[in-house]
C-alpha cells in the first residue's frame, strides 16, 4: 500500500505542512472569490481532493458539497493507463444547470481534472477547477491553482504510512 511518504529517497519534493495547508486554501478560497465565481457546490476528487475541498467550502461559505471517486495514481510516480470513475457515482440530475467548484490536491497530468471537467460539464453544469497544486505538465490548465511546482509533492494527509490494526 503507497503513501507519499514512500518518495523519502526521492531528491527534490514539495513538502506541505498542516498549517501550510490551511494557508493555501484560505489563498485558495480568496482566488475564487475575487474572481467573482461563487460555486452553489463544491465537489472533491477523491480521494486527494476530499480535504483540500471540506477546506474551501469552510472557507467559501459553500454548504452543499460532494465527492466523485477517481482513480490513476497505484504508487509514487506509478499510475493506471487511464483514470477510472469509480462507484459510488455523483448525483448528476442535481448539478444541472448549477455552478461547481471541482476540487483537487493536485493537477500532475491533468488527466483526472479533464476527465471529470468534462463528464460534469457534460452533465449541464458550470464547472471550474480549484486545485493546490499544478504541475507544468497538465493537459488541462486549472482556473485556480495556489502553487506550481514540478515536485513530488507529500501532502500532509498522505506522508504517514495507513494504520493497521496492532497485532
Amino acid at each position: 500500500m503507497a503513501y507519499h511518504a514512500d518518495a523519502l529517497e526521492l531528491e527534490g519534493k514539495e513538502i506541505l505542512t498542516w498549517e501550510r495547508f490551511g494557508e493555501a486554501t484560505q489563498e485558495l478560497a480568496r482566488s475564487v472569490a475575487d474572481s467573482g465565481f461563487l460555486p452553489d457546490i463544491i465537489i472533491a476528487v477523491a480521494r486527494g481532493g476530499l480535504l483540500p475541498a471540506g477546506a474551501l467550502s469552510y472557507a467559501m461559505g459553500v454548504k452543499l458539497s460532494d465527492a466523485i471517486n477517481v482513480e490513476f495514481y497505484t504508487d509514487v510516480h506509478q499510475t493506471l493507463p487511464d483514470p477510472v470513475l469509480l462507484a459510488p457515482m455523483l448525483d448528476t440530475e442535481s448539478i444541472a444547470g448549477r455552478k461547481l467548484l471541482v476540487v483537487d490536491d493536485v493537477a500532475d497530468s491533468g488527466r483526472t481534472l479533464a476527465l471529470v471537467l468534462e463528464l460534469l460539464r457534460g452533465f449541464g453544469a458550470e464547472a471550474r477547477s480549484a486545485v493546490i497544486y499544478a504541475k507544468p505538465r497538465s493537459v488541462v490548465e486549472p482556473d485556480f491553482v495556489w502553487r506550481a511546482t514540478d515536485e513530488w509533492i507529500v501532502f500532509p494527509w498522505s506522508a504517514a504510512p495507513p494504520v493497521t490494526a496492532a497485532g
